[in-house]
């Protein structure tokens, strides 16, 4: 059976880019399909009925027609606008998009993402140091992609632990124990104190999870992220200024 033509989903928006002279297309992240793009027509015109509907992270319930090549916005009505416009919050929020963007794929449905993605959103638009809060998110966006290292256990040899600390292991994204320490390198270790607070920012909410990274772990869970992009993440350096202005 043919799918019919107009469909609807709520879609937060990770970013757009200009089509033409008055269009744009739109990446979102959908609760039902995943990352999408989209063209939403006339946007960019004043009196554009999508106009202030489709701004960087909104939330909309969307109507959508598919089309040829890119499906086309036709509907959008607010579910949160969250105008993030303090610099700090607006930093983190680039950063929580652009990580979703780089580790989803297009057209595949992932409502925990989703969830994660627009309670995140909306906790940094109300906390007062939005930055701290990027490394649990990313360390439970790992977990909802289950691609998340073990907290507990080195990834060579499978041995926890214990009070002896660890050290990321950039080869393989993970953790490794200090009886696998390969000594000729210089590696980024984690203290035992490091290790219990890795694993409570991974920890659901109600599990004795922490909502704050130590300085050190946080600094792992960035070079996770980019172990697994491929890349650092262009919204990172802004997100960084405003840590470093807090030390």
């Amino acid at each position: 059976m043919s799918q019919p033509r107009a469909y609807k989903a709520r879609g937060i928006v990770l970013r757009a880019r200009n089509l033409g002279e008055a269009d744009k297309i739109v990446t979102f992240f959908t609760d039902e399909s995943g990352k999408l793009d989209a063209v939403a027509k006339g946007v960019r015109r004043a009196k554009s009925h999508l106009a202030g509907r489709l701004e960087l992270a909104s939330e909309s319930a969307l109507t959508l027609h598919r089309g040829r090549n890119l499906d086309i916005v036709v509907g959008a009505d607010l579910v949160s606008s969250r105008w993030i416009v303090e610099p700090a919050a607006f930093a983190a929020a680039s950063v929580v998009l652009e990580t979703i963007d780089a580790l989803s794929e297009p057209d595949l449905a992932m409502p925990e993402v989703y969830e994660l993605l627009s309670n995140a959103l909306a906790a940094l638009a109300r906390s007062e140091d939005p930055t701290a809060l990027l490394p649990r998110f990313q360390l439970r966006l790992l977990d909802a992609l289950g691609i998340a290292p073990p907290a507990d256990r080195c990834v060579r040899c499978g041995v926890p632990f214990g009070t002896k600390g660890a050290w990321l292991d950039e080869d393989h994204g993970s953790f490794a124990g200090m009886e696998c320490r390969e000594t000729w390198r210089d590696m980024l270790e984690l203290d035992r104190d490091d290790v219990e607070n890795l694993a409570a920012l991974g920890a659901p909410r109600g599990e004795g999870a922490a909502m704050r990274a130590r300085p050190r772990v946080a600094l792992a869970i960035d070079r996770l992220i980019s172990y697994h992009i491929g890349r650092r993440l262009r919204a990172g350096a802004h997100a960084a200024e405003f840590v470093r202005a807090k030390t």
